[in-house]
């Protein structure tokens, strides 16, 4: 399995919420990585082209490009995620895109604690190469 720790968890098993929680944190690294790789530059310039990734709004459009592409179980796992009850939505942006963002996150989740590295690697490219 690759993550960074070996502690065993069943993914199936977490909220909507959970994964989430770890899949943000997941598809930012993934941004970061990249954006570093490309070039040098100052942090805050870092920090701006970042955010063109990771806001919610840009995560519910990355999640567009990749439904076609998902197995029926990754569909099963962004609408897990995109159906979860959520008590806020944030004010710049719809409840469709707060909530396709939550799914993406998910998503990204679920397959981080499952190993699925080479798959998250696949997906974020499609993305990054849009």
């Amino acid at each position: 399995m690759d993550r960074f720790l070996d502690n065993n968890v069943d993914a199936n098993q977490l909220s909507p919420g959970t994964l989430a929680f770890i899949g943000d944190c997941v598809f930012e690294l993934f941004v970061r990585e990249a954006l570093v790789t490309e070039a040098n530059r100052p942090s805050s310039e870092l920090h701006a082209e970042k955010v063109k990734f990771v806001s919610a709004s840009a995560q519910a459009n990355s999640m567009r490009l990749l439904e076609g592409d998902l197995t029926e179980k990754e569909l099963e796992i962004f609408k897990r995620g995109r159906n979860a009850h959520t008590t806020h939505t944030p004010k710049n942006m719809t409840n469709a895109d707060y909530h396709a963002a939550t799914g993406f996150e998910t998503l990204f989740g679920y397959l981080y604690l499952n190993g699925e590295i080479s798959r998250l690697r696949e997906l974020f490219q499609k993305i990054w190469n849009a």
